[in-house]
C-alpha cells in the first residue's frame, strides 16, 4: 500500500532533498529506489526571455492535489510519495514543483514520478503569471 507522506500548495520554498528524505522514512528501507523530479523556474518560454513569474492556486488546489497523488501513486510496489507545487512570487532558479517517489523497484518508481508529473500538470488549478524581461506579461493556464 502507498503511503502518500506529503502534499502541498504553499508559499514556502520546497526542495527534493526534504522530499527525498520523507519518502525514504516512510518506506523504512523497503524502496529499492527513490526517484524525484524538479520543476524549476527557467529564464526562458517559447523564445521568449522570462524575467519572474507568479503563481496563483484556486481554493480547491490542495485538495485536488492530495486527490491526483492518491489516485495515480496506488501502483503496486510504489511504498511513498511526496509532492509540493509552489505558490506565489518566484524568481528565476527557484523550485516550483517537487514529486518524489520510493518504490521497491525502479521502474515503478520512475513510471510513477512521471505520471504524477503528468496528472499534477493536467489537473492542478495553478496558473502562472509570467513577466518576461521586454515588460510584457503573459497569463498561462497550467502548472
Amino acid at each position: 500500500m502507498t503511503v502518500v507522506v506529503h502534499t502541498a500548495v504553499s508559499e514556502e520554498p520546497i526542495g527534493l532533498a526534504d522530499h527525498e528524505a520523507m519518502v525514504a522514512d516512510a518506506a523504512d528501507g523497503k524502496a529499492g529506489a527513490i526517484v524525484g523530479f524538479v520543476g524549476a523556474v527557467r529564464d526562458h518560454d517559447g523564445g521568449r526571455n522570462v524575467a519572474a513569474l507568479d503563481y496563483s492556486a484556486h481554493p480547491t488546489a490542495s485538495r485536488v492535489l492530495t486527490e491526483v497523488v492518491e489516485e495515480v501513486s496506488s501502483v503496486d510496489g510504489v511504498r511513498a510519495v511526496a509532492v509540493s507545487h509552489r505558490v506565489g512570487e518566484l524568481e528565476i532558479g527557484d523550485v516550483a514543483f517537487v514529486v518524489t517517489v520510493a518504490a521497491d523497484h525502479r521502474r515503478a518508481a520512475f513510471e510513477t514520478c512521471a505520471r504524477l508529473v503528468d496528472e499534477v500538470k493536467a489537473r492542478l488549478p495553478v496558473w502562472k503569471h509570467q513577466y518576461y524581461d521586454d515588460g510584457t506579461e503573459e497569463w498561462i493556464n497550467s502548472a
